[in-house]
């Protein structure tokens, strides 16, 4: 997400939000460490002793109406909690069986997660030399897959998420939405040429009416609409009153819902001139996307992902207070079927021998946007690009990611044949303080698995 985003899942709460742009509170900390210098063990759940006990004691709650609950070091438990702070619609995975991931054997699992783990790299900053081990501590990662081309070779688990547990996927949600699009367009159900107003004509007064479906896919619209959270009279506050799936207060007269606000967006610049990460494109391309199919988000991802791709958790979504889906962010699911999207996208749209989507849709992706309108806000991906609600990282490697705050990741590198799926609990929202890190720690993995670490 954007450099200056603090935690966009505040925007599903929809309240007023005590964190404040540092994305830290003052709860009980471990040690008697200030919360924003806890590390990734001291700030575990289990360590914190947050909602543990029948009932949990009142400074160990973490619960609505508070509207603190995705600050840190409480965020290390919300993220693998939504449900019991939001209300959520269901991306079901049907009623057959799970199709199982492919792993290498058990001593190979051994040996290969033993030797990734000791994998060295320099971080893009000025900090020393680490390990991939290191790494994983120093991102707070509370739960990490890596595929080698259709097999698991590394899967660790910590903090609040456990194998069958579910953690929120934050703007990875983005992509999920954005598949959903590209499919549609591979398949003639959607032009991309065509205006937004002529899909959607409850947007004619809004900036998105003259934008095309394509510019809103790749966020080069021209719109009014700020995500800074130190200026009280942000976009984002307006945005979050809408969004709230909370009963409005007394004497509100604003939008209710996402669908509402979107059509109140107002124009700035022009259409397809730059990039610019705002997340009301998302919610627009969700939109997009339930008009033409006729289909809510969750119910068409259900449909051409979860269930065809054998999923084995059904995730869900947070909804708006008219029950829409939250297309730009609010996605929980299991690290597994993450991983399973992620391999959905490393093969082209096959997975378990079936066909899902044309492989077009991925090519596309990988293709990306244009490099010129990318722009410099984000310092370790200039040169990269953005199309389809999915990242196209720069360099020699061919890769694409879907990426969420607070350190979510799907990153697939077609050159190494690798899959890595990341969920993660950040103190801070933003990516780029984690991208110094992660970066050239999935590029030492690759270079480590085209070096042989796979044995025959």
């Amino acid at each position: 997400m954007s450099s200056s985003t603090t935690s966009m899942w505040t925007v599903l709460a929809g309240m007023a939000i005590s964190m404040g742009a540092s994305g830290q509170d003052t709860a009980p900390s471990a040690g008697n460490a200030p919360a924003a210098q806890l590390t990734a063990a001291q700030s575990d759940p289990r360590v914190m002793g947050w909602m543990q006990g029948f009932p949990p004691p009142p400074d160990k709650r973490i619960t609505q109406p508070d509207s603190n609950y995705f600050s840190f070091p409480k965020l290390r438990w919300s993220v693998c909690h939504i449900r019991q702070l939001l209300p959520t619609i269901e991306i079901s995975r049907g009623l057959g069986d799970p199709v199982p991931l492919k792993y290498v054997g058990d001593r190979e699992l051994e040996r290969l997660q033993r030797e990734i783990d000791a994998v060295t790299f320099k971080p893009l900053d000025e900090r020393p030399q680490m390990t991939w081990e290191q790494s994983l501590a120093a991102n707070y990662t509370d739960g990490i897959l890596i595929f080698h081309r259709d097999r698991v070779i590394y899967e660790r688990y910590s903090g609040c998420l456990q194998d069958d547990g579910k953690h929120a996927a934050m703007s990875m949600t983005k992509s999920l939405t954005g598949l959903l699009a590209q499919i549609l367009v591979a398949e003639g159900k959607l032009d991309e040429n065509a205006r937004v107003v002529d899909i959607v004509p409850e947007v004619a007064r809004s900036a998105f009416a003259t934008a095309t479906v394509r510019q809103v896919m790749d966020m080069t619209t021209g719109i009014r609409y700020s995500e800074d959270y130190g200026d009280p009279n942000a976009d984002i506050w307006k945005y979050s009153a809408a969004a709230s799936p909370l009963p409005k207060p007394e004497g509100y007269s604003g939008p209710n819902g996402y669908f509402e606000y979107l059509e109140q967006v107002q124009p700035e610049g022009r259409n397809g001139e730059a990039f610019h990460y705002k997340t009301v494109n998302a919610d627009m391309v969700g939109w997009i996307v339930s008009r033409v199919s006729g289909k809510s988000v969750n119910a068409l991802a259900s449909e051409r992902l979860w269930r065809p791709m054998g999923a084995e958790q059904d995730a869900y979504m947070t909804v708006d207070g008219i029950g829409t889906p939250y297309a730009g962010g609010g996605l929980s699911a299991g690290l597994r079927d993450m991983g399973r999207l992620g391999l959905l996208m490393l093969d082209e749209g096959m997975i378990n021998g079936k066909r899902l989507f044309p492989a077009e849709v991925v090519r596309h992706i990988r293709g990306g946007g244009d490099p010129a309108k990318f722009g410099t806000a984000y310092p370790a991906l200039v040169g990269g690009s953005y199309t389809s609600l999915w990242w196209v990282y720069p360099g020699d490697h061919d890769v694409i990611a879907a990426r969420g705050v607070h350190g979510q990741t799907i990153y697939v590198d077609f050159t190494a044949q690798m899959v890595i799926v990341r969920f993660a609990s950040f103190p801070k929202a933003q990516n780029p303080l984690i991208d110094p890190t992660s970066i050239p720690a999935f590029q030492a993995v690759a270079a480590y698995l085209q070096g042989g670490g796979i044995r025959p």
